[in-house]
């Protein structure tokens, strides 16, 4: 299959392009001012975009099967200077890449939603502006599934992590303080955290295109996803069997920030896993491969 990717030079994008670069032909597009240093040294089509024009004659030049579309703006608590940014990312760009999938007759559209979308549980209540623009774009999707024969499913992930992670998630800033000792503020760490290693996270994606290029591909159109840990636990509990795996002590000051508003004390539980899917790793098991991976970089440094 011939799959085009956004957000490739994200962590989810790369990870994902990294693993089914040699399986799929895949065509990574990319802004013109992105940095694709990573991206080149992998087996893909690097496409750059200058304008919203651009995207369609991209589109065009090539027959692609599918969309898998991860590229996102994420703002926890925006300020009145986010609101375009939001807009243009996770509506706007997004309803481009479903037009030119149209047009061009592309079979399928794989998303990657978010469980904020569902806050309390619900099936719409967005805790932040971010994750109403992804539930927007979804709702505009809903517009080219009924009105044509592409086949649109959402992934919705929460939190995620893994080896080359350089965002500021979790597990990177307790590396940070364990080998710094600093002082780290957080919250009282009663709310369940529910987060996937990559590994398992990119396995639900690879077994979605599965079923997307079989002949039961059409029972999926309008399909909505998770990927879940089975593990769930506080965040004070998360931290503690952080500890016992690195053999290292935090120095958390807990309840010493204020929760946020809208804080997700219990993530998203209602959602259906793709099907086949199951996942690999226990928390134990990733987060020592995770700090195994840093160790060794330590190490390395001069």
């Amino acid at each position: 299959m011939k799959i085009l990717v956004t957000g490739a030079t994200g962590y989810l994008g790369e990870s994902f392009v990294q693993l089914l670069q040699n399986k799929y032909e895949i065509v990574a597009l990319v802004r013109n001012n992105s940095n694709i240093e990573f991206l080149e040294k992998m087996n893909c089509d690097i496409q750059r975009y200058f304008n919203d024009n651009d995207i369609l004659d991209i589109f065009k030049m090539h027959d692609f099967d599918g969309v898998v579309h991860f590229a996102s703006n994420v703002s926890v608590n925006h300020i009145y200077d986010d609101i375009s940014n939001l807009i243009n990312s996770n509506i706007t760009f997004g309803a481009l890449l479903l037009e030119a999938s149209v047009i061009t007759k592309v079979k399928w559209f794989v998303n990657t939603g978010t469980f904020w979308q569902n806050y309390q549980n619900e099936s719409n209540n967005p805790v932040n502006l971010y994750a109403a623009t992804k539930e927007a774009f979804e709702n505009i999707a809903r517009f080219y599934t009924e009105t044509s024969n592409l086949i649109f499913t959402t992934i919705k992930l929460n939190d995620t992590f893994g080896p080359r992670d350089k965002r500021a998630k979790i597990f990177n800033l307790w590396s940070s303080i364990a080998l710094s000792g600093e002082k780290f503020k957080m919250s009282a760490g009663e709310q369940i955290i529910d987060i996937s290693y990559i590994d398992d996270v990119l396995s639900a994606y690879e077994q979605l295109l599965k079923h997307l290029s079989s002949d039961k591909a059409e029972t999926f159109k309008d399909r909505i996803f998770v990927v879940t840990n089975k593990e769930k636990m506080t965040l004070r509990e998360l931290a503690r069997l952080f500890e016992r795996v690195t053999h290292s002590k935090l120095n958390i000051v807990w309840g010493s920030r204020e929760y946020r508003e809208r804080e997700v004390m219990s993530p998203y539980s209602l959602g259906l896993t793709v099907p086949g899917w199951r996942q690999q790793y226990s928390l134990e098991d990733a987060i020592y491969k995770i700090e195994k991976v840093l160790h060794n970089n330590q190490n390395k440094r001069p």
